[in-house]
Order: C-alpha cells, then structure tokens, then sequence
C-alpha cells in the first residue's frame, strides 16, 4: 500500500489558540486560478470576503508568502489562511488544571464550555484556551465531552504521542465515572446494566435507540436519594454513578431517559427543546464525568484523577431551578 505523503507544516502561527485553515487544491477542475477555486470553495464566507483576503495577503502557501490573487491553479497545492473570527459570548467560569507532566495536560472543565473548536465555538473551547493560557501550541484532546457535560477531559502535549492516548479510549482502556442527578424512582431496581443499539444521525441533535445488536453499554447505580427532592409533592431526586463501557454520542444522556429518569437540564432527552444557545448559562446540564483513570502507554505510571466539581442541583436544587 502506498503510504500517503503528510502535509507540510504551517507556515502561520496559531491565532488565540487556534490552528490555521488548510486547503489542497484538487488534483483536477475547472479552475484556472487559485482564487476561482477559492471563491467557490468558501463561497459561504460572503460576497467580497475572498477578494479582500487576497488583497490583505491572508492566503499563503506553504513558503509562508502571500499567494496572489492571478496566481495559477496547480493541483495539489496547499494553502494556509485564519477565518476572522465572530464574537463569542465568554464562558465564565474556571478551566481547573487537575494533573500536568511533560506528556499529557487532565482540566476539569467546566458546564457549557466545549472541548474543540467545532461549529459556533471556536475560540471559548478547553483547548483554546489552555494552548493559551499554558503556552503550549501542540496541546491536543485525546477524546471530547459534550459542550453541556462538565468534567475531566485528557489532552496530550506532543503530536506524535497522541495517537497512544487516543488508543486507551478506542480500546476501552480507561475507566470513566460520570455522575448525574436525576428524578428518583423508587420502582426502578437499581443497579443494572443497560444494553442498547444507539443511532446518532449527523444533523440530528438527539440520538435514538433502534433495534440491532448493541453497541452501548452502560452500569447505572444509585448512590444516594432524597424523597423529596424539591420537583415536587412525592417527587424525589436521585444521585446516580455512571460507569460506560463505550463511547457512543449521548449515551448516558439516552440510557437514563430509556430508564425513566433523564439527567436534570438536558435539553435534548425525553423531548427536543431546543439546543442551549452561548450565553445561558442557567440550568446546567447535571452530568459529570467525575473520574478518570488509565495506565499511561508512554510513561507506564498508572493515573487516576477525580473531578473536584459538584453538581448544583443536588447541593442546592432550588438555586439551580431559579
């Protein structure tokens, strides 16, 4: 098999934490200049936005000079620019370091911050802002948590050592405890392993369960309850320990509202409300990876970190519901 050739580095230096745009020109079309193909390519930047990117030098190749705007089209071809970014709303709340070595970086990241740089978030991400408040470029995550989902996230410090730590979660060679507070069902026989076929279509926001052979696993147990919890007249409110066995999108998120009890402030399980938008930072999803734990494939030490985070629903219901 024919080993594909890397691409060359940047040439630019990240901007607040975020890498430089890439683009290989293909090997064949209808494009006689690098801009013709460049103005189809981001045709949804808006009118204008390609041409005065040109004319400001934003486009580089990979000898870090500006490309012109005449320049011919030549298959293959790398080109390096930064979006502009938009305004984000800043999240805020702390992003605790939990543990730090020469090799690996473990925050305790906070409710509504995302892990990467995706969609609407790009420069308020975990990632972002530890490349910049560490002073480490080469900072990436080893697995993601949702946006909602507070917790601890593993990033790794060297590039060429990312693909071992990934690998732990690939192979399910790390042990994760989530905790979530949820209504309290004093029917529900608790604890159990739940095994279902979960199906999470892009575009979609919620994922399902469907029939099929299983592909998430999950233990869920009660760690303690409250008769009345505050969600009403005999209504009580539980404290559940998480343990998943895979990784599929939502799965805790849909197991527990398959079990009767979905996760308070979840916006997506049992019904589709609508996705929280940046800047409401009320109701925080009460889901949280609390501990992580794994053996270190480069240094061999054996790691176990815990979460020092607290889920405000349990501590305090009626502020969190206010």
């Amino acid at each position: 098999m024919r080993r594909r050739t890397p691409p060359p580095p940047s040439p630019l230096p990240q901007r607040d934490g975020i890498d430089a745009m890439r683009v290989r020109l293909p090997p064949a079309g209808p494009w006689s200049t690098v801009r013709d193909h460049l103005t189809e390519r981001l045709s949804g930047a808006g009118a204008g936005v390609v041409d005065a990117m040109f004319d400001a030098g934003r486009f580089v190749g990979a000898d870090g000079r500006p490309v012109a705007s005449d320049a011919p089209y030549q298959p293959g071809m790398f080109v390096w620019f930064h979006r502009e970014p938009r305004a984000e709303v800043a999240v805020p709340f702390p992003l605790e370091i939990v543990y730090r070595d020469e090799h690996v970086v473990v925050a305790d990241k906070p409710h509504f911050l995302a892990t990467t740089p995706r969609g609407g978030h790009v420069t308020q991400t975990a990632l972002a802002r530890l490349r910049r408040e560490l002073g480490i470029p080469t900072l990436g995550a080893a697995h993601r948590l949702d946006r909602l989902t507070a917790g601890l996230v593993l990033f790794t410090v060297r590039p060429e050592e990312r693909g071992a730590y990934q690998s732990l979660f690939g192979d399910r060679r790390v042990h994760k405890e989530y905790e979530a507070v949820a209504p309290y069902d004093p029917a529900l026989a608790l604890p159990r392993t739940v095994r279902s076929r979960i199906l999470k279509e892009r575009g979609v926001l919620a994922a399902r369960e469907v029939d099929g052979e299983p592909n998430a696993v999950t233990r869920v147990e009660l760690l303690e309850h409250r008769p009345d919890g505050g969600l009403g007249p005999g209504l009580g409110l539980g404290r559940y320990r998480l343990l998943p066995r895979t990784g599929q999108t939502h799965q805790l998120r849909v197991h527990m509202n398959a079990l009767g009890v979905p996760i308070l402030g979840d916006p997506l399980y049992p019904e589709v409300t609508a996705p929280v938008p940046a800047g409401d930072f009320r109701r925080p999803l009460q889901l949280l990876a609390r501990e992580l734990g794994f053996t270190d494939p480069v240094t061999g030490r054996e790691h176990r970190f815990r979460s020092g985070r607290s889920l405000g629903a349990w501590s305090a219901y009626e502020d969190w519901a206010a």
